[in-house]
């Protein structure tokens, strides 16, 4: 019985030397070779890389909201600027995270267009990537409306907020101008009462009782000037948000409906390709049938003959 011999070292040998001999060197080799086991990492596409790029400003948008919440909605922590700011940055979040929610919508959209041809027939190979990027964009839609439902909840206990503390003060404007007004009565009783020596100093306090009376209501006055402001400022920044999210929402609607249609498309395009290949069948089978037809009346028309 012969005996085998493993010749795979003279086999790497050989190529060794031939790869050297065609000018590659010991670093060009080692780099093949390391190709052959540790792939490089598929390069992923720009949809994909602008698709992680708006998942990731949402996870940011999501952990911002969640370091200052208490910050926005304790009003001892920060003051009414620090909260207009957080809401400022909030703001422009959701618009940068939904200006990139557009841009990959308009990138499928251009996609779908160029995928038809010169006939405005539709290429079907590429259906199920479009469908899977509807989808991406509808999760990525309804991710950032989970994200602004949370601010709009935030807003609306400010908001709230703002409208407990602005009805005591109106409760004590009243009060202070109801005291004011008992309080001058007994003055004015006083001062009649009083001689000619003391007339003069009980004038002075009432001036003065006067003085800080009208500065207690002007200042009064200013801060629920303020607080009105206030609220109107966060009334139209929610009906705002709102109207963002309301938007964001009918997208996400609208990308769910495309992504379903997408999906009827392909189940389509797969029983049409069902059917051109039954008829395709049809076909051979009825050509096998008339060339067989043919043959056996051939044959039988000159067996006739000679047989006549």
């Amino acid at each position: 019985m012969s005996r085998f011999r493993d010749r795979t070292d003279d086999f790497k040998d050989a190529v060794r030397h031939t790869a050297i001999s065609s000018g590659y060197n010991e670093s060009k080799l080692a780099a093949i070779m390391a190709s052959f086991i540790i792939h490089k990492p598929r390069q992923m596409t720009p949809f994909t890389k602008s698709a992680l790029k708006t998942l990731e400003s949402i996870g940011a948008l999501d952990q911002f909201m969640s370091k200052h919440r208490k910050d926005y909605v304790d009003v001892h922590r920060t003051t009414e600027q620090e909260r207009d700011s957080i809401e400022h940055e909030v703001t422009a979040f959701i618009k940068v995270c939904k200006d990139q929610i557009d841009v990959l919508n308009n990138s499928i959209n251009d996609e779908e267009a160029s995928s038809k041809g010169w006939l405005g027939i539709k290429d079907t190979s590429n259906a199920d990537t479009i469908a899977h990027k509807h989808g991406v964009v509808l999760i990525l839609s309804e991710k950032l409306h989970s994200v602004t439902a949370q601010f709009d909840q935030l807003r609306a206990i400010r908001f709230q907020d703002a409208i407990n503390r602005a009805i005591p003060r109106r409760k004590l404007k009243r009060v202070v101008n109801s005291n004011t007004l008992d309080t001058s009565k007994p003055i004015n009783l006083e001062l009649g009462e009083t001689n000619e020596l003391q007339h003069e100093p009980l004038r002075v306090q009432q001036e003065l009782l006067d003085d800080e009376t009208r500065a207690l209501q002007v200042e009064l006055t200013s801060l629920l000037d303020a607080v009105q402001e206030t609220e109107t400022k966060m009334v139209e920044m929610s009906a705002l948000n709102h109207l963002m999210s309301t938007h964001v929402l009918q997208q996400a609607q609208q990308i769910e409906h495309l992504y379903d249609q997408a999906v009827e498309a392909t189940k389509n395009v797969e029983l049409g390709n069902k059917e051109l290949s039954q008829a395709i069948q049809r076909n051979s089978s009825s050509r096998t049938f008339l060339l067989l037809f043919l043959f056996v009346l051939t044959f039988s028309i000159m067996f006739l003959d000679w047989y006549n």
